[in-house]
């Protein structure tokens, strides 16, 4: 029987530069939307100014995978603004112009082969290569900005 996509999914929330800010990884067969909200609860505290520090984007850009109207009202409960595109609607929402930078990311995460062709049986080998991945893309983005 086929139970759906075999493998595993990466899920990355990243900010406007393409710096992970929270990952996870699942099955291959399941949904996206399902992990949207850990992703966002999973943000670290933004350290910087005086006072107390941010947790949480101002607004979430996803697409098609991630419309749902419960997960609006939750992300909008976090304060949030979401800006998802809509199934079964036509393309150019405009969105393309923004989800690049998550699709850019990917691409990055999956020059390192042990991301892009998973050899790993154990699940908790995965999710520590791609948090070395995340960490090696952090690195190498902030390397080149100084």
């Amino acid at each position: 029987m086929d139970r759906g996509r075999a493998g595993s999914k990466h899920h990355l929330l990243v900010d406007a530069s393409g710096i992970p800010l929270a990952y996870s990884v699942t099955g291959g067969n399941r949904n996206d939307i399902t992990q949207l909200i850990p992703l966002l609860d999973a943000v670290p505290p933004v350290r910087g100014a005086i006072g107390r520090p941010r947790r949480r984007p101002a607004q979430v850009v996803a697409d098609r995978g991630y419309d749902h109207d419960k997960y609006r009202r939750l992300v909008r409960q976090r304060g949030i603004s979401p800006v998802i595109a809509r199934r079964q609607t036509g393309h150019g929402s405009g969105l393309g112009s923004v989800r690049w930078v998550v699709e850019r990311t990917f691409a990055w995460l999956h020059h390192f082969k042990r991301l892009l062709v998973r050899y790993d049986r154990r699940h908790e080998i995965h999710q520590a290569f791609l948090a070395i991945g995340c960490c090696l893309v952090c690195y190498r983005r902030l390397e080149n900005s100084f």
